[in-house]
């Protein structure tokens, strides 16, 4: 089924691939899985009794399906429907492109839909009986129909399904609002839901290119003049007001209106690794927020986690997260962000083969594979993208990559679990440098806690392997000084950590410790000063 989901029956041309900063790339990457961990967050309080400000919402699935744990429901699963057309570089706006998101719907609704509101599911049965027409047409006719005769038409149905569609148009407003539109109208064609997903594509677009909300305020220009002065009222009312202020968020407009009231109530913590504070961590808690809204909670949640995940970045997404995530059609987290930022480059892979190829291609620079004790814990091995190459069962239960690996298993021939952890390995390139090496590091530590055997590894092994290594030793007890000094030497001297400041003096700070200057002649930092 999933073939028949993503391929286009006709090709279509592929333009050239928008250029995204690594930055950019990482907000883009964070939109669908945003959207879906704040569906799969909320899918256990749907229509149920609101939570208190002191509970804290999980991933323990039930809801109304029931779900798995870290399940998502309609929202993202509608959500993929369309991702699958715009990941090929498709004009969503074009008549093929809209086609095959209907065919897309239709092979969801018959074998895939968990859940499925009341106005989506007329418009789809009925569009599935219209005689005239192709498959977009028919739903287009159908939803304006339903819009005629029903008062009750602006549903919240289109507006959580909408993220991927800013992330098609990066570089042209314009076809985005008219996208938007299109998109929108193929179950909900009530003004206000086009209006809705067109402010929320402002924003997310706004936020992967310039890591700001300004996007939301700013695309009430984008709507009719007359229009205007009412979402602006609505946008204030949203910043006035705790998320559970409109009870009745099946509204497109409620449903905005307690996402955003989410994302600017929460305040958004400052930067002190030593107390576990970090920026990042506005994703999470005003994910959590939008959940306590109540009632159509995983809808409002997705609406909220996908402005959040293109504002903070696939690397803000707490790996617990990450790793629960799945749902239809066999999705994770690895495929919802292949789906996006696909998207975002106009359908094209990298030089690499990423996000798409089974296995990103090794560069030289790896060098040979290689394993080394951890030198606190020895049931932790550090290594090289190299060594994942191994055949044969490896000798260990999960693998902890710091790197871009591909889409295929990390070892051929076991299933290990394998947790994926976005740190670049560029000086600057971090945005929530202290935040992801942190999480990595207490991933290493849970799955240890748990009986597991750990490979860690980056490219080389000799940058982020190291430092996230002698984070994980602080953890245990060590000092950062000497947990660098343990690392530095079970690799024999080889590394290239001192090429990163940054990150570097991150494993002092989560320690709560200030890094050592680095010395007036060379620039260097480092304990290894010391052994000249």
């Amino acid at each position: 089924m999933y073939a028949k989901l993503v391929d286009l029956d006709t090709a279509l041309p592929t333009p050239a691939a928008h250029p995204l900063s690594v930055h950019a790339t990482d907000r883009a990457a964070g939109v669908l899985l945003g959207a879906a961990t704040g569906d799969a967050l909320g899918v256990p309080y749907e229509f149920a009794r609101r939570l208190r400000a002191d509970e804290r919402p999980a991933m323990i699935g039930g809801g109304l399906g029931p779900y798995k744990p870290g399940e998502y429901s309609d929202d993202t699963q509608m959500h993929v429907c369309i991702a699958a057309v715009a990941s090929t570089g498709a004009d969503l706006a074009s008549a093929t492109a809209l086609d095959q998101i209907a065919r897309n719907f239709h092979l969801w609704r018959d074998g895939g839909a968990s859940d499925i509101g009341a106005q989506t599911s007329t418009v789809l049965r009925a569009a599935k009986r219209h005689r005239t027409g192709t498959p977009a047409q028919a739903m287009l006719a159908e939803a304006d129909a339903y819009t005629a005769r029903t008062r009750f038409s602006a549903g919240n149905g289109s507006l959580m399904r909408t993220g991927i569609v800013a992330l098609a148009y990066l570089d042209d407003v314009d076809a985005m609002i008219q996208a938007a539109t299109q998109v929108s109208s193929l179950t909900h064609s009530d003004p206000e839901c086009i209006e809705a997903c067109i402010l929320w594509c402002s924003g997310i677009r706004t936020a992967v290119l310039e890591g700001t909300f300004d996007g939301v305020r700013a695309g009430v220009a984008l709507l009719p003049e007359d229009r205007q002065e009412a979402w602006h009222a609505r946008l204030d009312e949203a910043e006035a007001n705790p998320p559970h202020h409109w009870e009745r968020n099946g509204y497109v407009v409620t449903a905005l209106q307690a996402a955003w009231s989410a994302i600017t109530s929460t305040p958004v913590p400052e930067l002190a690794p030593e107390r576990g504070s970090f920026p990042a961590q506005h994703f999470q808690l005003a994910t959590e927020a939008a959940v306590r809204a109540g009632n159509d909670t995983d809808t409002v949640a997705a609406i909220a986690g996908a402005l959040l995940g293109a504002r903070w970045g696939v690397s803000a997404i707490p790996l617990a997260w990450q790793q629960a995530v799945n749902g239809w059609p066999t999705m994770r987290g690895p495929e919802l962000v292949r789906l996006a930022v696909l998207t975002a480059r106009k359908g094209t892979d990298d030089a690499d083969g990423w996000p798409s190829a089974p296995r990103v291609n090794t560069p030289a620079y790896a060098g040979n594979g290689f394993a080394v004790p951890h030198p606190v814990d020895p049931g932790v091995q550090l290594g090289n993208l190299t060594m994942t190459e191994y055949v044969g069962t490896p000798p260990v239960d999960a693998v902890v990559s710091l790197c871009r690996v591909g889409q295929a298993p990390i070892f051929s021939k076991t299933d290990v679990e394998h947790v994926r952890v976005w740190l670049v390995d560029k000086e600057g390139e971090n945005p929530n440098l202290h935040f992801a090496a942190d999480q990595a590091a207490r991933q290493v530590l849970r799955l240890r806690q748990e009986g597991k055997r750990v490979f860690l590894h980056c490219v080389a092994g000799r940058s982020r392997t190291p430092a996230v290594a002698a984070a994980y030793s602080t953890l245990l007890g060590t000092d950062p000084r000497t947990a660098l000094e343990e690392v530095h030497a079970a690799l024999s001297g080889h590394w290239t950590l001192p090429a990163h400041p940054q990150l570097h003096d991150a494993v002092y700070e989560l320690a709560g410790q200030t890094p050592p200057q680095p010395q007036p002649r060379s620039g260097r930092r480092f304990f290894s000063r010391r052994r000249r």
